[in-house]
């Protein structure tokens, strides 16, 4: 057994095999997380003193940042007593995750390839999650995949889901051939930390990409409850696709004021609004980032390439929280 010891002046002790990131969790010490399966960058810490030791491939590392000291706290474990710089999420009350059964309510077609699922969980379940996270849903034949939440409340034991279609997928095959109401699953969750932050007074941004408009519809709909004195100055959200026909939702229903700005890459002849990839409408609508807070969620090229562009731009690293859709290595 190791000890970490964190920039924050935290620390905690690490088994032998054990990820940083679950050894931290272990102690209650909460390190922002997205995939679990060193894919994205979101558990990206700086090896300050110590040595680590791989226990996945670091797909979410370039090789610069590997030799800058970089590592993801998901995929390494201590190899000695170690010091790290980490984003450490304070005290922020993260609801423990566990596994539940549940079954489908109802499902609706949003589009060609997306489908809007309503899980209802039992009367007596006490599952409390922040709007922005995921579930992992874990369907026929024990295959587990994971879903942002798509509502802000569970109010009604119910629980959103968008859901695009994968070619080949073993669970799109689930979900858009067989699936059917009454159907039982079992979600494992909440999990990950993409959750809104500090609110007074910035501009906070969002940026997604196909049904990484999901998790920033729940949180956007947790906003419309919140104080005047917490509002931040300004709320924009950029909502990229391919086709017009790829934004398959009206997200101008949810009960809040926003700055809205629909994006496409392929768009037709007939398309009058902004056209290319939404981090670089962003820059240009944008005169300056100093004061802003941007939350990416979407594909990951999308999630690499605003990261890098916007800092540059000139928006502090710690302000930008993402949450990146990730393939599954098996579908």
């Amino acid at each position: 057994m190791h000890y970490v010891n964190l920039s924050s002046g935290k620390k905690f002790a690490a088994q032998s095999g054990e990820s940083l990131l679950e050894a931290a969790k272990r102690s209650s010490i909460n390190l922002s997380y997205s995939c679990k399966t060193g894919r994205c960058s979101t558990c990206k810490c700086k090896v300050l003193s110590g040595s680590t030791e791989l226990l996945q491939h670091e797909l979410g590392l370039t090789r610069e940042e590997k030799a800058d000291g970089w590592i993801l706290s998901c995929v390494r474990s201590a190899k000695s007593e170690l010091t790290l710089e980490a984003p450490d999420l304070g005290d922020v009350d993260i609801p423990k995750s566990r596994t539940w059964p549940c079954r489908i309510k109802k499902i609706n077609r949003l589009a060609e390839d997306v489908i809007q699922v309503f899980l209802r969980l039992p009367p007596s379940a006490s599952f409390r999650f922040i709007p922005g996270q995921y579930v992992d849903i874990i369907g026929p034949n024990s295959i587990r995949r994971s879903y942002s939440l798509a509502n802000a409340h569970f109010n009604e034991k119910t629980l959103e889901l968008h859901i695009r279609a994968v070619e080949g997928g073993q669970m799109s095959n689930y979900w858009f051939g067989q699936a059917k109401p009454d159907d039982l699953l079992r979600l494992n969750g909440p999990l990950g930390t993409f959750f809104l932050r500090e609110t007074v007074g910035i501009d906070i941004i969002f940026l997604a990409t196909g049904t990484g408009i999901a998790p920033i519809k729940s949180i956007l709909e947790s906003m419309s409850g919140i104080l005047p004195e917490r509002r931040p100055k300004s709320l924009t959200v950029l909502w990229g696709a391919r086709r017009e026909k790829d934004l398959y939702f009206d997200l101008k229903s949810v009960p809040i004021g926003f700055d809205f700005i629909p994006v496409l890459s392929r768009a037709g002849p007939d398309w009058a609004g902004a056209f290319g990839y939404v981090q670089d409408v962003l820059c240009e609508f944008f005169e300056t980032f100093s004061n802003a807070a941007v939350y990416a969620c979407g594909s990951d090229a999308m999630i690499h390439g605003a990261k890098n562009k916007l800092i540059l731009a000139g928006l502090k690293n710690k302000n930008f929280y993402s949450d990146a859709f990730v393939a599954s290595g098996s579908n």
